[in-house]
């Protein structure tokens, strides 16, 4: 008998689902902070690193692109190695090897030697959130993981919010062995990763069935519940072949739209920094800093409640284009506006609506794609979208350079975001299911980037 026949077990479920949130997800949370600072502190290094290696503002924005060529390249590859060497030894893996290279991102001498480290550190991270999504999978039933994977991907801005101050205070404080404070903050930022990697080697519990610190029954209970409902997934909604699944016409428009996306949301990403620091000449590292803070933490705010909002509604579509049409104007302000103070809060708002878009984006491949295909369309939009975190940083680089302004590509990414918007607004879905369909699926699609 199923916890949902006895309501008796009620409180057994609830309990059981409460055990294994606290054990797992509060560590893959920090595993993604790091993950987040060690691929986008390279913005915060450029109020030193650019002047000390003589980088063009187009060398650089080529230098923090190169990661995700890398990235892209190796992701199916790396999940590929995944299911063969299981998801926990994997992701140790891909852990230790990405802080080994952040941590070399403190010696790197030229621009040469910096693109090249970009360039393996994409390659070192490739596949590490699928790998922590398929984890997840092997833990929660569709409904609980979609808000696991909700809270989860907050850890995006969060991680922002922390390495904008910790980033820029290393740099302003530490200068050890006469090395740049730029220097310093690579190598104490990547060692966390590669001492992570070692504890996901021994600590994690890769199944339920393998869990001492669940009782029997609770163990019992919850292989029992994942088998019955990846049983009850089976024939429903349009199922593709992989090679049909990546030609599919609407599976490579919601690619476009995600490429589009990407290149105006990393785009201001990386250059945040540089961007606070042409507001005022009298701003230090550290004060750079902290101001960066404050549109990740109105971005974290926006993005929970709005795909809340979406969740309760079962709307995808309109919770997509609104917030991409919010940020493309506010983009547009954050770039003709003068005042500094109406400035980041331009972006702050540009920021949240990048943001809000993020999980009722991932819910549409659910309403006409199976589950299991929907999966395979999930890992192909994210791999077309990943070559905008190539695009943006570097075109931003090259306007900068043609223009001498740090807000002048904003008018760019403005006018992306609009195109965007457009064909977000033009897609045709069929109507959402009902709420009773729809935990399974959104468990599935809620795996963003």
């Amino acid at each position: 008998m199923t916890v949902k026949d006895d309501p008796g077990q009620t409180l057994f479920e609830k309990r059981t689902i409460r055990k294994i949130t606290l054990r797992i997800i509060p560590f893959i949370f920090v595993l993604y902070i790091v993950n987040y600072i060690d691929r986008a502190n390279i913005g915060y290094a450029s109020l030193q690193m650019n002047a000390e290696l003589g980088l063009t503002s187009q060398a650089f924005g080529l230098a923090a692109g190169l990661f995700f060529i890398g990235y892209f390249l190796f992701e199916v590859p790396s999940n590929v190695a995944l299911a063969k060497f299981g998801a926990r030894r994997w992701i140790a893996r891909i852990l230790v090897t990405w802080g080994i290279l952040a941590v070399l991102m403190g010696f790197v001498q030229n621009d040469i030697q910096l693109y090249i480290i970009r360039f393996l550190l994409g390659v070192a991270e490739a596949g590490f959130f699928p790998g922590i999504i398929i984890y997840l999978s092997f833990w929660f039933r569709g409904k609980e993981l979609a808000t696991t994977i909700a809270l989860f991907v907050a850890s995006i801005p969060v991680s922002y919010i922390i390495a904008s101050p910790l980033s820029t205070w290393i740099m302003h404080t530490i200068s050890w062995a006469d090395m740049s404070g730029w220097r310093w903050m690579f190598i104490l930022e990547g060692l966390p990763a590669v001492i992570l990697g070692v504890v996901c080697y021994f600590v994690p519990t890769e199944r339920p069935k393998d869990a001492k610190w669940l009782t029997a029954k609770e163990r019992d209970w919850i292989t029992t519940e994942l088998k019955n409902e990846q049983a009850a997934k089976k024939g429903t909604t349009l199922h593709l072949s992989i090679w049909k699944t990546l030609a599919n016409p609407k599976v490579l428009y919601l690619g476009a739209i995600y490429f589009v996306y990407q290149v105006g949301s990393l785009g201001v990403g990386y250059w945040l920094p540089q961007i606070i620091k042409g507001l005022s000449g009298t701003l230090d590292t550290t004060q750079i800093g902290l101001i960066g803070m404050i549109p990740y933490v109105v971005a974290t705010v926006a993005m929970i409640w709005w795909s809340r909002r979406s969740d309760r509604k079962n709307e995808r579509k309109m919770h997509s284009y609104i917030p991409m049409g919010v940020a493309a104007v506010a983009m547009f302000l954050a770039a003709i506006l003068e005042s500094p103070f109406l400035v980041i809060a331009s972006i702050s708002i540009a920021l949240a609506g990048l943001y809000a878009f993020k999980s009722p984006f991932w819910a549409v491949p659910s309403q006409f794609l199976s589950v299991a295909t929907a999966g395979t369309a999930i890992a192909a939009i994210n791999s077309i979208g990943n070559l905008g975190g190539f695009v943006g940083p570097f075109a931003q680089g090259m306007i900068i350079e043609a223009t001498g302004s740090p807000t002048a590509g904003l008018y760019f990414f403005a006018g992306l975001l609009v195109v965007s918007t457009a064909m977000m607004v033009a897609i045709r879905l069929r109507k959402p299911a009902t709420p009773a369909e729809t935990p399974a699926d959104n468990a599935a699609v809620e795996a963003v980037r």
